[in-house]
C-alpha cells in the first residue's frame, strides 16, 4: 500500500494518491491533470477511482478530466447530485483497490454531500482516513455553503456535530487524518499549518473535537465566520455541472497581445491584473492595475477580490505567463483576454508613463505617522485582534473595496499587513480609486512589532478565544 499527499500550496489545498497492488485511487484532484498521469506513469499502475469528497467552492477539481482521461470510475458520497454521469454511493460502501478498501462515510455539515474515505489496510485495520473538508487539523469546515437555501449555517453545524461524533470520533486514535486543506484556506476558520495527523492528536488538540453539547458546538463554530468569498458559489456550481477542458481554457485564454490589442482590450472594459512581484510592481506599473503576486496565494486573492466573470489582461514576469493563467483556471477565471507581450518594458517603451509606488522600512514609520501619516492595517481583524500597533485603523485586504467611503482621499496613509504582500495589494486598490497619498511598509507587521519606539497593543489569539468562550458556554 502506498499514500501520497499532493499539496498545492497557493490554494493550501491536498489531494492524495493511493495504490496497492497497481491499483490506484485518486481523491479531490486539481484542475491540470498532468502531474497526476505522470504519477500513474512513474508508478507503473492504473487509476481504478477517481473520488471527490464535495463539490469543492475554492476551487475546480480536474475530477471530470482525469475520469475521462483514464476511464477510471468517478464517485461521490450520499446525496451527491452531479449533472454528468457518475457513481453516487451509498454510506458505508466499500470499493476495492488492490489488496485494500477505501468506505464511504457520508458526513455531511461542510455540505450535504460531504463524505470521508476511509482506507483499510490488507489486514482489515483501519488505517487513515481522507476527511475533505469535515476535518482539518486543527479545526472543522466552516458551515455556510450549504447549496439549498432552506438549510442555516446553524442547521449544517449541528449535522457536523453529528458526523464527527458518529463517523470519526469512534475511530482508534492512531488511524491518520489526511485533510482537504492546510492553513491559508477559506474553507475553515484557523486551519493548522500541518496537513498530516492522527485522530488522537485532533481528539486532544483540536477545539471542534473537544467535549462539549450540540448547541455549544454549533455555538463556537459558526462564531466569527467570514463571509465566504464571492466566487466560491460559481466554482461549486462549475464542479456540480461540469467545465471546459483546461486544456482548451489555456489555449482560448494564452494570447500573446500587442499594445495595441492590450489598450483596445482596457477601453472595452478588462481589469488589468498585474502578478509581477510586489517589489517590481513598486518600482513602476501601469495605471489602474492590479498588483496581486504569482508569490503569494494568488488564486484566492483573485477569487476574493475580482468579479469571476470580470474579463482580465495580465502583465507578468517574462516566462510566468502560462503559471499567471493556469492558476486562474484553478479557481474558474477563464475570462482572460490575454497579455502584454513584453510586460512593462513593451509600455514604457512606447513612452507611456508609469506609476511608482513609495515604500519605507519600518523603521521609517513613525517619522511619517508623526508628520500627520495615519496607520492603515490590512490584516484580517483576528489577526489585528491578536496584536497591533496602538492607532491603527484596521480594514481588512477583503473588506477594503467596500469600505473605501471610511477612508479620506486627501488624508495621507501609511499601509501594512503581516508580511508586506497584502499591503502592496491595498496600495495598488487605493490608488486607482484616486487616494494620492499612500505608502507601503515592507516587510509588515512581523518587522514593525520589533521597531523601537512602536506602541503594540496586546490581545488574545484565535485559539485563546475559542477556549473562553467554550469555558463560558460550559458555565
Amino acid at each position: 500500500m502506498y499514500v501520497e499527499q499532493l499539496y498545492t500550496g497557493c490554494l493550501a489545498e491536498a489531494a492524495y494518491y493511493i495504490e496497492s497492488n497497481g491499483e490506484a485511487a485518486i481523491i479531490d484532484p486539481m484542475r491540470e491533470t498532468e502531474p497526476y498521469l505522470e504519477l500513474l506513469k512513474k508508478r507503473g499502475a492504473k487509476l481504478k477511482y477517481v473520488m471527490e469528497t464535495h463539490f469543492h467552492a475554492d476551487f475546480v477539481s480536474g475530477h471530470l478530466d482525469l475520469a475521462k482521461q483514464t476511464g477510471a470510475k468517478l464517485i461521490f458520497g450520499p446525496t451527491a447530485q452531479p449533472s454528468y454521469s457518475s457513481y453516487v454511493a451509498e454510506d458505508g460502501e466499500r470499493f476495492e483497490l488492490g489488496d485494500v478498501e477505501i468506505q464511504v462515510l457520508h458526513t455531511p455539515g461542510h455540505t450535504m454531500e460531504s463524505s470521508t474515505f476511509l482506507l483499510i489496510d490488507e489486514n482489515e485495520k483501519n488505517h487513515a482516513v481522507f476527511t475533505g473538508d469535515t476535518l482539518f487539523i486543527g479545526d472543522v469546515g466552516r458551515p455556510d455553503l450549504a447549496v439549498k437555501s432552506d438549510l442555516t449555517k446553524e442547521d449544517l453545524a449541528g449535522l457536523l456535530f453529528e458526523s464527527l461524533k458518529n463517523k470519526i470520533l469512534p475511530l482508534a486514535d492512531e488511524v491518520i487524518v489526511y485533510p482537504g486543506h492546510g492553513a491559508g484556506s477559506q474553507c475553515g476558520k484557523n486551519l493548522s499549518s500541518e496537513t498530516v495527523s492522527t485522530i488522537g492528536e485532533q481528539r486532544k488538540f483540536n477545539y471542534a473535537l473537544q467535549p462539549m453539547s450540540k448547541a455549544e458546538f454549533v455555538d463556537v463554530v459558526t462564531d466569527g465566520i467570514a463571509a465566504p468569498p464571492a466566487y466560491f458559489p460559481e466554482n461549486a456550481r462549475i464542479n456540480r455541472e461540469g467545465y471546459q477542458n483546461i486544456d482548451e481554457v489555456l489555449e482560448r485564454n494564452m494570447n500573446p497581445l500587442t499594445l495595441e490589442q492590450f489598450e483596445a482590450a482596457i477601453n472595452d472594459g478588462a481589469l488589468v491584473l498585474d502578478t509581477r512581484h510586489e517589489n517590481l510592481f513598486e518600482e513602476g506599473s501601469l495605471r489602474y492595475s492590479m498588483n496581486i503576486p504569482l508569490n503569494g496565494q494568488y488564486a484566492v486573492w483573485v477569487g476574493s477580490l475580482i468579479p469571476i466573470d470580470k474579463p482580465l489582461v495580465l502583465i507578468t514576469e517574462p516566462g510566468k505567463e502560462h503559471e499567471s493563467v493556469l492558476r486562474l483556471a484553478r479557481v474558474g477565471f477563464e475570462n482572460v483576454v490575454g497579455y502584454l507581450e513584453g510586460g512593462t518594458e513593451t509600455w514604457e517603451q512606447s513612452g507611456k508613463a508609469v506609476q511608482t509606488v513609495t515604500s519605507i522600512e519600518p523603521e521609517e514609520m513613525m517619522n511619517y505617522i508623526h508628520s500627520g501619516y495615519e496607520l492603515l492595517d490590512v490584516r484580517r481583524s483576528t489577526e489585528a485582534e491578536t496584536e497591533h500597533v496602538s492607532g491603527a485603523i484596521n480594514i481588512s485586504l477583503v473588506e477594503l473595496e467596500n469600505r473605501l467611503g471610511e477612508l479620506d482621499k486627501e488624508q495621507k496613509y501609511v499601509i501594512h499587513c503581516a508580511g508586506g504582500y497584502r499591503s502592496m495589494i491595498a496600495s495598488s486598490i487605493l490608488i486607482n480609486n484616486g487616494f494620492k497619498n499612500i505608502v507601503n511598509i515592507h516587510g509588515g507587521f512581523s518587522k514593525i512589532k520589533n521597531v523601537e519606539g512602536v506602541e503594540l497593543i496586546a490581545g488574545k489569539c484565535p485559539t485563546t478565544l475559542r477556549n473562553e468562550r467554550l469555558e463560558s458556554l460550559k458555565n
